[in-house]
């Protein structure tokens, strides 16, 4: 394979690129002051945005589409960057061509179909690494560092809303295309089974304004209960669009000694002592430390900060509180929780 030869002789990995949008422009600056890495390659579903693309960051090469694109041999890797929707079909593609791969959250839209990709991975002796910058920003870092002083978790509520008006016909605001919210935005999930470890049960409700084409909504809000296996209870809200009204980004933690309140960049540790405010990191260059940690892995061996598997018991979860969101049941998780990697 091309990247056995690129660690044979030293010559920096050839990176294609799947998209052309922010998390792509993230993806390329982040390589930029890297040479281990050179993003020689970029398709794009609208030729002409690739091309501008290829002409602002230098790149070599642009392909008519993402399936010409993970077939060139001289590629060791593949960046997939574009909409959830066609993260699956082309993880597959470039896994079969005997690329890498490096995907953003969520890995596919169908937990079964997530679960055959981590397999075929595995089977090939390819990397895929599922990107989860929220494992390393600020907030969550803060939260695993302070979680102790509260004794035992037993409740967490987690809202995040967005304001927006009016809601844009883009993929985001595309029921098939973003998926179910919180596999959609599967971060959400994500942060608490990797704080709080495995999930027992889940309930689910969803509203949908629709949008003036097929497919689009006007807004959406999804409210999930999560039950995990230590007894702890979780809230979590997604919303977006024309019907929210007030910008929200808010985790809550309560334990047996005490409770933490994050609100955007600011933490409240509360305890009978009074409140302690709490330092939070900031969220910038969270896309080069997770370029930066898929090279150290794929040239230095070095572990991973998340594995496939933690991604994906995540993705399960959310697919539970998708079933339970059609159906109105609450709907058993029963997914193995897997290994998780040491602290980021």
């Amino acid at each position: 394979m091309a990247t056995e030869e690129a660690l044979e002789t030293g010559r920096s990995l050839q990176i294609g690129l799947v998209g052309t949008g922010f998390v792509a422009k993230l993806r390329v600056g982040a390589l930029a002051s890297d040479s281990r890495a050179t993003v020689s390659a970029v398709t794009s579903h609208r030729p002409d945005a690739a091309r501008d693309f290829a002409n602002n960051y230098h790149i070599d090469h642009v392909y008519d589409s993402w399936q010409e694109l993970v077939q060139q041999p001289e590629l060791d890797m593949v960046m997939v960057c574009n909409i959830n929707c066609d993260h699956a079909p082309v993880t597959r593609a470039a896994l079969n061509a005997g690329k890498s791969v490096v995907v953003e959250y969520p890995l596919a839209l169908s937990a079964t179909e997530a679960i055959e990709l981590t397999e075929l991975a595995q089977q090939r002796g390819l990397l895929l690494h599922i990107e989860h910058i929220e494992l390393l920003g600020g907030l969550h870092q803060a939260m695993r560092a302070n979680l102790s002083k509260i004794g035992t978790p037993l409740y967490v509520r987690y809202c995040t809303a967005t304001p927006v008006s009016p809601a844009p016909q883009k993929w985001a605001f595309h029921k098939q295309r973003f998926g179910f919210p919180l596999m959609g935005a599967l971060s959400r999930i994500h942060r608490l089974t990797n704080l709080f470890g495995a999930v027992d049960w889940v309930a689910s409700q969803i509203q949908y304004a629709d949008g003036g084409e097929a497919g689009y909504f006007r807004h959406c809000r999804c409210v999930a209960q999560l039950r995990f296996q230590s007894g702890l209870m979780a809230e979590v809200l997604y919303a977006k669009g024309e019907q929210t009204w007030r910008s929200q980004r808010r985790m809550e933690v309560e334990g047996d000694r005490g409770a933490l309140v994050f609100e955007r960049e600011q933490g409240t540790l509360i305890t009978t002592d009074g409140e302690t405010p709490i330092e939070v990191g900031s969220r910038r260059g969270l896309f080069v430390k997770d370029t930066i940690a898929v090279l150290d892995k794929l040239l230095d061996g070095k572990p991973l900060y998340v594995t496939p598997q933690e991604s994906l018991y995540a993705l399960e979860v959310a697919a539970a509180a998708a079933v339970a969101a059609r159906t109105g049941q609450i709907v058993t998780v029963n997914a193995v929780y897997p290994k998780v990697s040491p602290p980021a």
